[in-house]
């Protein structure tokens, strides 16, 4: 064991300890991996040195003996080296940068997502819930497919029309054309399980040349069910 007071270390500083065998008169010595300056300690034989008065450090790379070491004499270097992990996330700092992927086995408390609607900020939450019959959804590998049916163009009451605060009026508008563009089978998969009325709110649906629209059995076609022509 080294004599001597020994390098206090805190919390977020880690040493490391080099030992070399002299050759006769040798003064110089290369620190492999070199040395923070004031940061290294030196022993020779055992017995601590004095910085200065017994050794010289001063280019964090090589330490000059005052007095030469003879054949074999064992030196040691104690090296205090800043530990710091690369890209840890840090206590308390207010903006950390993480390059790379992070993984979490445990989990996160205190996420929160901001939820806005057309644009406007409605609120702030952990969970987002959605109800009712109109939501369906699918797990596509690390992704949640998220399907709301309604709204404009089929089966809904129209999109609404807002007020210049954004706020709603009681008026909302439907798009008096739209265009079926692809295959369509509307069967229980798509329209319930039982006897249902497929209702569309637009007075002109137009099926695209080549595309087939198919109202499959126990499904009755109904347009044009608010009478908006009528108006």
């Amino acid at each position: 064991m080294a004599l001597g007071r020994p390098i206090s270390l805190t919390n977020n500083v880690a040493s490391k300890i080099i030992r070399l065998l002299a050759t006769n008169n040798q003064t110089v010595f290369t620190v492999p991996g070199g040395y923070r300056i004031n940061q290294i300690g030196v022993f020779r034989n055992g017995v601590r040195l004095s910085n200065n008065s017994d050794f010289t450090a001063l280019d964090g790379s090589t330490v000059t003996l005052v007095n030469a070491a003879q054949t074999n004499d064992e030196v040691l270097f104690e090296i205090q080296d800043d530990f710091r992990v690369a890209d840890a996330i840090v206590s308390a700092a207010s903006t950390q940068t993480i390059s790379g992927d992070l993984t979490v086995t445990g989990t996160v408390y205190g996420a929160i997502v901001g939820v806005n609607s057309g644009g406007i900020a409605i609120g702030e939450a952990k969970t987002l819930n959605f109800i009712g019959s109109g939501n369906t959804f699918a797990q596509n590998g690390d992704t949640i497919d998220i399907s709301i049916s309604g709204g404009s163009g089929g089966g809904g009451l129209g999109t609404a029309i807002n007020y210049s605060d954004e706020t709603p009026t009681p008026f909302s508008y439907i798009d008096s054309h739209v265009t079926v563009t692809s295959n369509l089978l509307i069967d229980t998969e798509n329209a319930g399980l039982t006897t249902s009325y497929v209702v569309s709110v637009v007075p002109n649906v137009e099926v695209a040349s080549g595309v087939a629209l198919t109202v499959g059995t126990g499904k009755t076609m109904i347009i044009d069910v608010l009478q908006i022509g009528d108006l």
